[in-house]
């Protein structure tokens, strides 16, 4: 047997304060915010299997059991106990928890306190740079602000994170915008700009995310959907200049992610995510990216949002498919036991601690 350690999850969101109902249950249980096509569920996938066969028993039932009795049970507890089990027993000893979300979530002292565990804050620059646009009557102010917003968020937070992702390939770009461009950017978008309003500009964006590099703290780059290579630029660029780039959530292009954290010596990604939502598949996904990367530079997280069973998913599979990896290596006589078991350190916290300069 690897003896996985306490792990560090090097990112997630906080857990919903309200009792859940079949259908918001659901629609959090297939991440995509929707509802499952008539006469399906999401339940059936392998997210939803894994939440009968893990959480299940944390809550006092037997493995497997049907998906109503599971969430009758889950109402008998209410949402604060049922969350509180199911966090504490998820192993997980240390949050780092994006506090942008919108919704009814806990913020980084309650998840500490239900998950008796460590909590840090990870700031998103998205939401910072809309706050700040709140405010601010004209460019210059907006500029201002904005610099001095980031900087006093890296102050307090282990993480700044973007969550533009790759949706807007052009904020990928490998060298900073031009002032008169920033500027013009601003311009626009604060012209007539409603309250609220998100930012999408490919410039504004970009200018962000430099400004980011600037404090020294980690960067956490939400990839999605798209490829990781098309940060190969950006990465260059930045290389050298003290500022650590995650990549965040790269499935189903997480053996791109794993080359990039390969090529370049400030950059990590990412693999708790890809794993849960290939479920009893993970231990594939995750072969295939010690394969790729140098094993200090991949990082567990659960990517867990708004339920705890995502915590505890994304822990017992990463749990199983690291001793299903590794385990099986030591078997076939490939890796002696000691390696299989400070390499399975290193994913689960070491490198988290690391890279956030948290107390090992």
């Amino acid at each position: 047997m690897i003896d996985t350690p306490s792990l560090v999850d090097h990112y997630c969101r906080g857990v919903l304060r309200t009792e859940l109902g079949l259908g918001t249950f659901e629609a959090h249980l297939g991440g995509t915010g929707g509802a499952p096509a008539p006469g399906t569920t999401f339940f059936d996938t392998q997210t939803g299997f894994a939440v009968r066969r893990w959480c299940a028993p944390l809550l006092g039932l037997e493995a497997h059991c049907p998906p109503a009795r599971y969430l009758a049970r889950r109402r008998e507890l209410g949402v604060l106990e049922s969350g509180r089990r199911l966090l504490r027993a998820s192993g997980i000893s240390t949050y780092l928890v994006d506090t942008g979300p919108p919704g009814d979530l806990t913020s980084v002292p309650e998840t500490a306190a239900a998950g008796m565990a460590d909590a840090h804050e990870i700031v998103r620059l998205e939401l910072l740079a809309e706050q700040v646009a709140d405010t601010s009557g004209t460019v210059g102010a907006f500029l201002a602000n904005l610099a001095e917003a980031v900087h006093g968020a890296a102050d307090s937070a282990v993480a700044l994170t973007s969550v533009a992702g790759l949706r807007h390939p052009a904020s990928a770009a490998p060298e900073p915008p031009g002032p008169g461009g920033v500027r013009a950017a601003v311009g626009r978008w604060l012209d007539g700009r409603p309250p609220g309003a998100r930012l999408t500009d490919p410039v504004l964006l970009s200018h962000l995310r430099w400004i980011a590099v600037a404090t020294g703290r980690p960067l956490q780059i939400h990839v999605g959907a798209g490829d990781p290579l098309a940060l190969s630029g950006f990465a260059a660029a930045t290389e050298g200049l003290g500022t650590d780039l995650v990549l965040l959530h790269g499935c189903p292009y997480h053996r791109h992610a794993a080359y990039l954290a390969s090529a370049f010596p400030h950059v990590y990604a990412d693999v708790g995510p890809a794993l849960a939502r290939t479920g009893a598949g993970a231990a594939s996904v995750l072969a295939e990216a010690l394969e790729r990367a140098p094993f200090g530079k991949l990082l567990f997280s659960s990517g867990a949002r708004g339920l705890p069973e995502s915590h505890v998913v994304g822990a017992r599979i990463f749990r199983e498919a690291l001793e299903g990896v590794l385990g099986g290596w030591v078997r076939d006589g490939a890796w002696c036991r000691a390696d299989a078991r400070r390499v399975a350190g290193m994913v689960a916290a070491g490198n988290a601690r690391r890279v956030y300069g948290l107390a090992g």
